[in-house]
């Protein structure tokens, strides 16, 4: 290996070796080994390029050129011209993923997720600086020069780690750049071969010259002066990042320090979003805690770690508040009134070793917390805090909370807010796209309050806007996010809560966002774990007397709080056509209380809708053959009801169970079969519970034998795959295993159940759903056919009704007298 490469290969090594002390910053080591790899080809050019040989700026053009290439294919392929030469639309995606990753480096805290802005940022920062330091070190033969970038690249490490960069960093750094230098002085040496320093002394007294320069002789000038300069920059590196400011809570700046003289110090916070996407994308779900309750039902126990209260725009942010001691008892919550029912909730919540979080979750809104280590209160969002490198790292602690279960009457009369709160968490800055706040108004148009227009776009995203819940969308930043999501109408809580928070702003509703975790799955010894893919963010909004409240756009996940459920109708889409006006006398039917169809079941694709409304138009006298008509539909009707209910089981399971077709669609109606079988024998879906926890359910009521079990258990593993794994696995034979569980419930049942499951079974509700769901479809179809015949004669339609038959993508709103029920797909 000759000089010239010797050296080539010692400024990649020392560039890497540089490099390394940023891996303490991102949660994941694999971007390391791209860079690598990117630099090695770099450094290759750079060495073919010198033996041609080339000119010096030629050789460094040269590589640079393939650094863009590199960076071309493995982050804009898909723009690339023929996937791999760069065009306007390369520049123009490295501009948006180099906007995302300075977004995210002020977003995200230490350890940040790996994602591909900042990806971009690493690996090409790695790549730039490797250039520089071949072209001084190698091409233009000096290396002393070549240890400012590696310096710059280090201190960058050691800066921002917590609490600095470690001795390993630091030798790994110090050892890529002497070694550098090394190489450096030896390709000088053998281009001199011998010292012209002085003879030193003749082998056998000969007279002949000393020993060459790599040989122990005289002392070498360029060994010398390599030496001096290796010392000189570990000093420069040792003193600077000691005199740096610390740096915590996110990559380039603090999320939360206390105000105050000394009463809560300086706190460093994790932010909250780090990783929430990539653990829903996880195949493993990692348990993160696990809890005991003194609620019999958990389906509003949202674990909830901080609220971002701060909205610039393009994110959600945490502001800088007053940190203070943990007070016992906590404040009394701010807006909340004696008239508002509250129940007190008992928590003992104990966080797994591997879980650590600056914040402490908690059961919004806690009243006393008992809890060991170093925690500071932030009475405006109501959080705990860790105080120098305190997490939850395998923290035991009990919670004493309120459970808020404000009724949609006071929520409807609660009057205005305090002006103070009203300004501040109303704030939207101008630079966000007028669409986002004339979007909300034509979804809330018509509601009489702040609570009706809540719960209309808490309906639009989570069941009449045809959104789709999507964790493989990128997150996105820049002011234009909410308005992409608008349009593409896929992505996963972060979008839906931020964008719903950032609607209700515009609408004159305070709102923030919340963070933390849904309420996990109860296990059979009583406790409830929560699991990384148990991550969420939801926004509250606040009301006076109730105070901060919960709400749940996201569709299939969570629970949409009672007070917001069949209270008004599902927000209609903007470009839906505005109804004709009734034409009947005739009064249309109250909701029913129990129409609405639960989220366990709106996620299995199997809710046909609940009638909000009956549209009839008057016949104005009809044809004479009506009337027998009539009359002989209702004999039929007379003699089929009393057996409709066991035909239409029978139907339905045999549809259900009959397979083939799309595995994943297979397991879902599997599994509906299941639920509604256990429905059959007198066990009701709940829509709180997980597949996995609705199967013990079932085997514990039912007392099934091991068979069903082990059936039950598989078919909810599957159903889970189907929902959340990014490879999901279909169940090998889920109609096996749903005759396994009903031969179980059979057998576990008495005589009058078992009679009661064949003649009348439970689940034969959903025919009237139905039935409901075919007459919404047919009074639509009725009132767009009248539309466009008035169109035909002349008759203007009315202002705003867009295309009467396209009605926003094929989900009908709530106009056309139905709930559009959310398709869950691959998720």
């Amino acid at each position: 290996m000759n000089g010239s490469v010797r050296a080539a290969v010692c400024a990649a090594v020392a560039t890497l070796a540089a490099s390394s002390t940023m891996l303490p910053l991102i949660d994941r080591s694999a971007w390391l080994l791209q860079a690598a790899l990117l630099l090695t080809v770099q450094t290759a050019v750079g060495v073919v390029a010198r033996q041609v040989p080339l000119p010096r700026w030629l050789t460094v053009a040269v590589q640079a050129l393939t650094g863009l290439l590199l960076l071309t294919v493995v982050f804009a392929r898909s723009q690339a011209v023929g996937g791999l030469l760069p065009g306007p639309d390369v520049f123009q995606e490295f501009g948006q993923l180099l906007r995302e990753g300075a977004e995210d480096v002020g977003r995200y805290a230490i350890p940040a997720p790996a994602t591909l802005a900042i990806r971009l940022l690493l690996v090409g920062g790695v790549l730039i600086v490797g250039l520089a330091v071949d072209a001084v070190a190698v091409t233009f033969r000096s290396a002393a020069p070549a240890g400012l970038p590696l310096l710059a690249l280090y201190s960058v490490g050691a800066g921002l780690a917590k609490g600095g960069s470690g001795w390993p960093w630091f030798l790994a750094a110090a050892g890529g750049y002497l070694l550098l230098l090394l190489a450096e002085s030896r390709e000088r040496l053998s281009r001199w071969g011998r010292v012209f320093g002085g003879p030193g002394p003749s082998p056998a007294g000969s007279g002949s010259p000393g020993p060459p320069a790599d040989g122990p002789g005289h002392a070498v000038s360029p060994v010398r002066t390599g030496r001096r300069i290796g010392a000189l920059a570990l000093g420069l590196a040792l003193a600077i990042p000691a005199v740096l400011p610390s740096v915590g809570g996110g990559l380039l700046q603090p999320r939360g320090r206390a105000a105050g003289s000394g009463d809560g110090g300086t706190i460093s916070a994790v932010n909250p979003l780090v990783s929430l996407q990539n653990n829903l994308n996880q195949p493993e779900n990692r348990e993160v805690m696990r809890y005991r309750t003194s609620t019999a039902s958990t389906e509003d126990l949202y674990l909830r770690i901080v609220a971002l209260d701060a909205f610039d725009g393009s994110s959600w942010r945490a502001s800088e508040r007053r940190i203070t001691g943990v007070p016992d008892p906590l404040p009394f919550p701010a807006g909340l009134a004696p008239g508002v029912r509250t129940t007190e909730v008992s928590t003992s919540v104990s966080a797994a070793e591997g879980y650590g979080q600056n914040y402490l979750p908690l059961p919004y809104p806690a009243e006393r917390v008992q809890v060991g280590g170093q925690w500071r209160y932030e009475p405006e969002g109501r959080t705990l805090v860790g105080d120098h490198g305190q997490t939850t790292r395998g923290v035991r602690y009990q919670v004493s909370s309120l459970l808020v279960e404000p009724t949609a009457a006071q929520l409807a009369a609660a009057p205005a807010p305090p002006q103070q709160l009203l300004r501040e968490y109303t704030k939207v800055p101008q630079s966000l796209p007028k669409v986002v706040s004339s979007t909300a108004r034509k979804v809330t148009a018509g509601a009489a309050n702040a609570y009706q227009q809540a719960v209309r776009l808490q309906d639009w995203f989570s069941v009449g806007g045809g959104f789709q819940y999507d964790t493989e969308v990128r997150s996105g930043s820049g002011s234009d996010a909410i308005t992409r999501f608008l349009e593409e109408k896929k992505g996963f809580c972060v979008h839906f809560s931020f964008s719903m928070a950032a609607m209700a702003r515009t609408l004159g509703i305070p709102a923030r966002v919340a963070v933390g975790f849904t309420p996990g799955t109860p296990q059979t010894d009583g406790s409830v774990s929560v699991g990384s893919k148990d991550a969420h963010a939801w926004p509250e909004l606040y009301f006076e007397g109730a105070g901060w409240t919960r709400f749940e756009p996201t569709p299939s996940r969570g629970t949409p709080p009672e007070y917001t459920v069949s209270q008004s109708p599902a927000a209609p889409d903007p470009a839906e056509p505005a109804p004709l006006p009734r034409r009947s006398a005739a009064p249309a039917p109250a909701p029913s209380a129990d129409a609405g169809c639960p989220p366990r079941l709106e996620k299995d694709g199997d809710c046909p809708g609940a009638v909000r409304e009956a549209i009839t138009v008057d016949s104005g006298g009809g044809p004479s053959w009506r009337t027998p008509a009539g009359v002989a539909l209702a004999v039929l009707v007379a003699l089929v009801l009393p057996v409709l209910p066991l035909l239409w089981r029978t139907r339905v399971r045999a549809r259900r169970l009959r397979g083939g077709g799309d595995p994943r669609a297979g397991t879902l109606a599997a599994w509906r079969e299941l639920t509604d079988s256990a429905w059959d024998y007198g066990i009701p879906p709940d829509e709180s519970l997980t597949p996995r926890a609705a199967a013990e359910r079932i085997v514990a009521s039912a007392a099934l034998d091991a068979a069903a079990t082990g059936a039950a258990g598989r078919l909810a593993t599957a159903v889970e795959q189907v929902l959340y794994a990014p490879s999901p696995r279909p169940a090998a034979e889920p109609a096996a295993d749903v005759e396994a569980v009903r031969a179980g419930l059979r057998a576990s049942a008495n005589r009058r159940t078992r009679l009661r499951a064949l003649l009348a079974p439970r689940s034969a509700a959903r025919l009237a759903w139905g039935a409901s769901h075919r007459w919404s479809q047919a009074a639509a179809r009725l009132r767009t056919a009248l539309r466009r015949r008035g169109s035909r004669d002349g008759h203007p339609r009315p202002p705003g009704a867009g295309d009467p038959a396209r009605p926003c993508d094929g989900e009908a709103s709530s106009r056309s007298g139905r709930r559009e029920t959310v398709k869950v797909k691959g998720r």
